[in-house]
């Protein structure tokens, strides 16, 4: 069986939800999820700066991130295990400011996402997973930021009850300490 690429659009301008390239057959499956090629075809153009992976057990929750500079679209797909996948406009000038779309990605191969620049991003992993990033953009450490997880304002609904409840969640001491939604609109400038 061949799965041809797919792409469709989503709430928030140049979020896309993407079906990758599969083909099944007795061996197993092969997956592309990346052809320059096709992306531009669809009027996607993500040139590949940097690839890279992140490994996490069950219960962490990574989020929410951002570059302050130098805007970090990236390709972001769940290549083992099962997360929820949270992308926050984070463009002041944008008609879905403040507003979120959360997507459950699965290492079966079937769906990833496009987070476009000025978009927050963040997930929580609900089994031992590997979550691949292919980004348009490289990682500037300088310019790294995020806003909390739990901010009242954004009010994402994390499913905490599919890893034992809210004090299962682990987190860095980096993501424990992010500032508010209102502490981002107060003093930064936007994207």
């Amino acid at each position: 069986m061949i799965q041809k690429f797919e792409f469709h659009s989503t709430l928030i301008p140049g979020l896309m939800e993407i079906i990758p390239f599969k083909a099944d057959d007795l061996r197993g499956s092969f997956v592309k999820d990346y052809s320059k090629e096709v992306f531009e075809k669809n009027g996607i153009f993500h040139d590949l700066s940097e690839v890279f992976y992140t490994v996490s057990h069950r219960g962490v929750i990574r989020a929410l991130h951002f570059q302050r500079e130098f805007q970090q679209p990236k390709l972001v797909r769940c290549v083992s295990g099962n997360i929820y996948d949270v992308v926050v406009d984070l463009r002041k000038n944008s008609s879905t400011f403040k507003q979120f779309v959360s997507f459950y990605l699965k290492g079966d191969g079937k769906k990833e996402i496009l987070v476009p620049a000025g978009c927050a991003h963040g997930y929580l992993v609900l089994e031992p997973s590997i979550v691949s990033y292919k980004c348009s953009e490289k990682f500037y450490g300088e310019f790294d930021d995020g806003i909390r997880w739990d901010d009242p304002d954004i009010a994402i609904p994390w499913p905490t009850d599919l890893i034992g409840g809210k004090e299962k969640v682990i987190l860095s001491d980096k993501d424990r300490n992010l500032q508010s939604f209102q502490d981002f609109v107060q003093t930064y400038s936007g994207f």
